[in-house]
C-alpha cells in the first residue's frame, strides 16, 4: 500500500499517518498489543499447537474518534472507541464485545480493506471519514483459527452508526476512552482452563479476550494507562454473568 512504512523493530506497519492527531501517534510505538503481556505469547503458542494448515486471515478496525486536541499521552476529553456486541444467536463468539471486523474476502485490499468493509457492513459507518494509520502484528484466535490483524484508525469525520444486521450484531457502541482508562473499570479475568485476559467493564458490557488484549496493549503503548489493580483477577463466567452475558 502506498505510504506504508514497515517498522522492523516491533512489527507495526505505519500507513499514511499525515494529519493524525498527536495523541494517537504513540499508539504505534514500543511494540504491538500486549507486547510484554502473556496474552500475545499464549496466543502464539496456541497457534503453533493447533494449526495444521494455512490459517484464515481476518482484520478488525480499532477506530478512535475524538478531536485533534491533546498531545502524546493526553487524549482529548471527547476521545472514544467504536465497539460492537455480537448477537447472542451466533455460533461463535456469541454476545462478545468486539471491534468491527471479520474474515478477509478475495476482493479486499489487504487487512485495511477487510477491516473497513466489515465495519461498513456491521455499523453502517461512512469509510470516507476514516483514516487508517497503522496495522499491528497479527494475533491468533484459537476457536475460529483466524490470524487477526488489528488496523488502527482515526475517525476524522464521524458518521452515524447503527446495527445493520441483527442476526450478527446486537449493539454498536461509541465508548468514551475515559471510561476504558478509569482504573475502577479495569481488572483481569480467568477462565476455567486458566486462560487470563485483561478486561474492562463499561456501558453494561464486559470487554475481554482478543478485544480486551488489543485495547490494553494500545492503551499502554500510547502512554494513556493509569495505575490499576493488576492483582484483581476475577472469574470469567461470574464477570460475564454480572453484565448479563454468558460464554
Amino acid at each position: 500500500m502506498a505510504g506504508e512504512e514497515d517498522d522492523s523493530v516491533n512489527g507495526v506497519a505505519r500507513l499514511d499517518d499525515s494529519g493524525i492527531p498527536a495523541w494517537l501517534h504513540p499508539a504505534t510505538r514500543h511494540g504491538g498489543p500486549d507486547a510484554d503481556d502473556t496474552l500475545a505469547t499464549s496466543r502464539a503458542l496456541r497457534r503453533a499447537m493447533s494449526i495444521t494448515g494455512k490459517p484464515r486471515r481476518a482484520a478488525v478496525l480499532v477506530l478512535f474518534g475524538g478531536s485533534a486536541d491533546g498531545g502524546p499521552g493526553a487524549p482529548p476529553a471527547d476521545a472514544e472507541v467504536l465497539l460492537t456486541q455480537r448477537a447472542s444467536t451466533m455460533r461463535q463468539h456469541r454476545g462478545q464485545v468486539a471491534f468491527p471486523g471479520g474474515a478477509e474476502d478475495p476482493g479486499d485490499d489487504g487487512p485495511v480493506g477487510t477491516a473497513l468493509r466489515e465495519a461498513v457492513e456491521e455499523t453502517g459507518l461512512d469509510p470516507a471519514g476514516v483514516q487508517p494509520f497503522a496495522t499491528l502484528p497479527t494475533l491468533f484466535v484459537p476457536p475460529s483459527k483466524f490470524d487477526v490483524t488489528p488496523v488502527l484508525a482515526w475517525w476524522r469525520e464521524p458518521s452515524d452508526v447503527r446495527v445493520v444486521d441483527q442476526g450478527e450484531t446486537e449493539r454498536v457502541v461509541r465508548v468514551p476512552l475515559s471510561e476504558l482508562l478509569d482504573p475502577a473499570h479495569r481488572f483481569m479475568v480467568r477462565g476455567s482452563l486458566g486462560y487470563q485476559s485483561p478486561a474492562f467493564q463499561v456501558d453494561g458490557m464486559l470487554v475481554w479476550g482478543l478485544t480486551g488484549g488489543i485495547l490494553a496493549g494500545v492503551i499502554k503503548t500510547a502512554g494513556w494507562e493509569r495505575d490499576w489493580d493488576r492483582g484483581d483477577v476475577r472469574d470469567l463466567e461470574s464477570s460475564l454473568a454480572a453484565v448479563g452475558m454468558t460464554l
